[in-house]
Formats: structure tokens, C-alpha cells, sequence
């Protein structure tokens, strides 16, 4: 059933890309804008990404653009699918031609290098609206999402009818999506699981065995929480799909660009020359210094996300930075998610 006449998906990146499949059944046309006028052709004449997702026909009711007025205008939604650091610098772009109650889906998952924002922040400050703003986050590769497998993802916004809005936009038999209203939440699980999903890669690289890997993500979950908690979003929110699911994901994909960046770098590959080979931008390695910065302002205990930046950009050695995770002292398991009080309470019941 046709829902929405026009939805415009800002970025040609994987996500871009494949989000237009989930798009296309219920919207007349969905335009893609491109900053590469390859790509834009690409899409328009061979029904092809030459970048990204290669193998993906894309569906007949979606074409591209190079311009950006044109592809919002008159447009019944927007989706941002545009990395981290060019979020702001887009959305500023689109002042002028997005209208005051437009709704917008935010695909993008980080934290501002510099600012601390999520980009739901990002976006609200840009454009306005904290009401017509959603953000989407789960176990889900672009990849696959291009190839009809089955997936899921949460929907959070302040305004329910808003995340159902879009739940519909996207919802097909082989994609599950959920609504939250836990904003925060699912956008600290986007951008940490990536920080995790790097460290996971490093690791396995330099020879750790699936124990340590599942030490690294269940540990991971924690810092996660931690950070969530602490900027007031739900801790529940992290057992879900953004949360767990998306970590899971991320850690152990073939498709995730930021355990194979942990892979590379290990092997002795920098992360200019990643991203240049690939053509992907690896969100983790930036989130791992904005999340650092948060969590120093706001006093949260992150030794994964410290252990990570300390190898990427002070040139610690992998040995070093694992020493220094095990000399750590084992403490309560769940310090900083749970509250004190319940804390407490356990532990007098555990006596």
C-alpha cells in the first residue's frame, strides 16, 4: 500500500542504498541524493550503485540527484543516511528548503567529535524540531538488507506517532521494526557497539580466541550501559535490538566495516588507508574519541573505548592496552547500570 508520494534519502552510502528497498514498496518515488555524480548515474541509468552494494538492482521508483533542493522538494519525509562527520555541514545544506514539520528519520549513528551530540541532537539543532525527528538503529547490514533476509530495527522518537510513521514507511514480511521512545538510548547503542565491534576485530586478528571475543562484547554491553545510563536513556534499551542485536552484529559480521577495520589495523593497515581502499568511512574509529570525551566530562568508567583510542591514535601497542584491561580490578559486574540502592539490596541477599 502506498503510503507517502515522495521520501528523499540523503547519502548514497550501503545504508542509503539499501534503506530504498524497504522504501520502495510504500512510496511513489524515492529520490536519493548523491554528492558523486557517478553514483547519481549509476543509479539512474544501470540501476546500480557502482560504489556501494554492487549487486544490488535497485527498485524502478527510485532515481537520483546531485542536487539537494531537488531532492527534498516536496518530499513527505527525509531520511539522513550520511556519515557522522558530515551530518551537520548536510543539514545545513537543507536549511531553507525543509519545511518546519517535514518528518526525518536519522540513519546515522555517532557521537559529534568536539560538541558530544548525538545526531539526533545534530539534526535538531540544524533544523529544528525535536518532535519531527526519529531515529532508527538495529542488526543491520546494508548487505543483507539489499538481498531480502530477514532483519529488524527499533524506531525511537519523542512523538510515537511519528516512530510509527516511519515503522510503516519500512515494515515489510522479512523486516520487523519496534518503537521506542528511548531516543538516547538506541543512539548510544549505534555509536558504541561500532568502538566495540573495532576492539573485537583487533583482537581476533592478533589471535584471541571466542572466549575473549565474548568477553570483549559482553563487557562491551556494559561500558555501553554505562554511558546510556548515565545520559538518562533506559538500560533495558541495551538488551534490544540496537543494543545487544546490533553488537552482536557488528562484532562478528563479515559485512561490518568496523570489526574488518580492527582486522586491518592489526595487520598493520592505518585507517586513512582503510577507508581509502574501501571507500567506507569507519564510524567506530571517530566515535572512539567522541565517546572518550563524554565520558571524561561525565566521570564514565569506559576502559574498552580508552583501550581502543589509546592503540588508534597514541600508537600503544595491542599488548599493552590488553595489560592494561586485565590489571584492572574485578569489581561488581554491573557497576554504573545498575542503581546503588538495588545494588545493595543484592548483594545483603547474595550474603
Amino acid at each position: 500500500m502506498t503510503m507517502a508520494n515522495k521520501v528523499a534519502v540523503i547519502g548514497s552510502g550501503s545504508w542509503g542504498t539499501g534503506v530504498t528497498r524497504l522504501l520502495s514498496p510504500h512510496v511513489r518515488e524515492v529520490v536519493v541524493w548523491s554528492h558523486e555524480p557517478e553514483v547519481a548515474r549509476g543509479i539512474n541509468e544501470n540501476r546500480r550503485n557502482p560504489h556501494q552494494l554492487r549487486d544490488y538492482e535497485i527498485e524502478p521508483n527510485v532515481c537520483a540527484t546531485t542536487d539537494l533542493a531537488a531532492a527534498v522538494c516536496d518530499a513527505d519525509a527525509i531520511v539522513l543516511a550520511v556519515p557522522s562527520p558530515y551530518l551537520r555541514a548536510t543539514c545545513k545544506g537543507l536549511v531553507g528548503y525543509v519545511g518546519d514539520e517535514l518528518p526525518i528519520l536519522v540513519l546515522t549513528k555517532g557521537v559529534e567529535h568536539g560538541t558530544g551530540c548525538l545526531m539526533a541532537d545534530v539534526v535538531e539543532q540544524e533544523l529544528g524540531g525535536a518532535g519531527r525527528i526519529a531515529v532508527l538503529s538495529g542488526p543491520n547490514h546494508a548487505e543483507e538488507i539489499s538481498q531480502g533476509t530477514i532483519s529488524a530495527a527499533v524506531i525511537a522518537s519523542t512523538s510515537v506517532p511519528l516512530a510509527e510513521y516511519f515503522r510503516d514507511l519500512l515494515v515489510c514480511p522479512v523486516f520487523r521494526v519496534y518503537v521506542s521512545e528511548d531516543v538516547r538510548g538506541i543512539e548510544i547503542c549505534g555509536a558504541e557497539k561500532n568502538v566495540i565491534a573495532i576492539a573485537c576485530g583487533i583482537a581476533a586478528a592478533s589471535g584471541a580466541g571466542d572466549n575473549t571475543l565474548a568477553v570483549l562484547m559482553t563487557r562491551g554491553l556494559a561500558e555501553i550501559s554505562r554511558v546510556a545510563v548515565a545520559l538518562g536513556a533506559d538500560p533495558i534499551t541495551c538488551m534490544g535490538l540496537a543494543g545487544m542485536g546490533d553488537l552482536v552484529a557488528t562484532c562478528t559480521s563479515r559485512h561490518s566495516r568496523n570489526r574488518s577495520f580492527g582486522e586491518a589495523f592489526a595487520r598493520g593497515e592505518s585507517l586513512e588507508e582503510y577507508e581509502r581502499r574501501t571507500g567506507m568511512v569507519v564510524e567506530g574509529a571517530q566515535a572512539t574519541t567522541s565517546i572518550l570525551e563524554l565520558a571524561l566530562e561525565k566521570d564514565i568508567e569506559v576502559p574498552i573505548t580508552l583501550a581502543v583510542n589509546a592503540v588508534l591514535f597514541e600508537g600503544i601497542p595491542v599488548s599493552q592496552a590488553i595489560d592494561v584491561l586485565l590489571g584492572r580490578r574485578s569489581i561488581e559486574e554491573f557497576y554504573g547500570v545498575i542503581p546503588s540502592h538495588v545494588s545493595e539490596q543484592s548483594q545483603r541477599r547474595d550474603a
